[in-house]
């Protein structure tokens, strides 16, 4: 597996684990269908959260969330419609989030 992919995936299960610390209870984890993939799903009280995780080692790009395009939006968007059509749970509302996270590793520091 590449670096990148095994950053990633450690990046999503940090944020899986920092929502659960906010008291979400996680129901998918990529998530996958025809119309694309959600990182995480989570439920808290009424509400379904969707959540794009992002994890980078510097910002040569920009911030994390800006890697977030239109189009990534809507595949999202679209994946959650089709995810809530089979939902059997009580639900009030829906929500969006992207979870930025950045590893700065700092070798010989001191």
């Amino acid at each position: 597996m590449e670096s990148r992919k095994i950053l990633g995936n450690l990046g999503e299960e940090f944020a899986a684990g920092m929502l659960i610390a906010e008291g979400f209870e996680i129901l998918e984890q990529q998530y996958r269908c025809k119309t694309g993939e959600i990182d995480i799903i989570a439920r808290k009280q009424g509400e379904i959260t969707f959540a794009e995780v992002k994890t980078r080692t510097d910002d040569f790009g920009g911030y994390p969330a800006e890697a977030v395009t239109n189009l990534k939006k809507n595949k999202i968007r679209s994946t959650a419609e089709l995810y809530m059509q089979s939902y059997l749970g009580d639900w009030d509302t829906l929500s969006f989030q992207v979870i930025e996270i950045t590893v700065n590793q700092i070798e010989n520091a001191f």
